[in-house]
């Protein structure tokens, strides 16, 4: 039956390998892809009146893996998540990989970084930026004639 089957269609059993070996590299670079192409960690950037906020998606990260730099138009955020096994035990199965991540924002007006103000709660890094005072909104109040 099977020498029928071969005889009939022999590409069929090549193309269904390679499609399921596709299937094992697409699951594998799910994890790592992002970090390659510079896409992780996730973040969202809005502008909130006087205030510029950034939240970046870190879980993992302790607040001393974490650093935060930037300019009047550029915040970088970049870190590094170990995975190491604890103190007389060995990795039986690991499906996190440790990484090494840089990553920047580009703020779409510029920035007072140097009274910017950062915190981590539940795998969210929150920064919030006052934006230059040249660039603030401003209340014009009318004057009557």
């Amino acid at each position: 039956m099977l020498y029928g089957w071969l005889e009939t269609r022999p590409w069929d059993a090549m193309d269904d390998f390679r499609r399921r070996m596709d299937q094992l590299m697409d699951e594998l670079d799910r994890e790592t892809a992002p970090v390659r192409e510079g896409t992780w960690p996730r973040g969202v950037l809005w502008d909130a009146g006087e205030r510029l906020v950034l939240q970046v998606a870190v879980p993992g990260l302790k607040q001393e893996e974490i650093r935060i730099n930037g300019s009047q138009d550029v915040l970088t955020v970049s870190g590094e998540r170990r995975l190491a096994a604890p103190e007389n035990h060995t990795t039986q199965r690991r499906e996190r990989l440790p990484v090494r991540f840089c990553r920047s924002f580009a703020f779409p007006v510029k920035a007072d970084v140097d009274h910017a103000e950062a915190s981590l709660k539940d795998g969210i890094l929150t920064v919030s930026v006052p934006k230059a005072p040249e660039v603030r909104p401003r209340s014009i109040t009318v004057q009557v004639a």
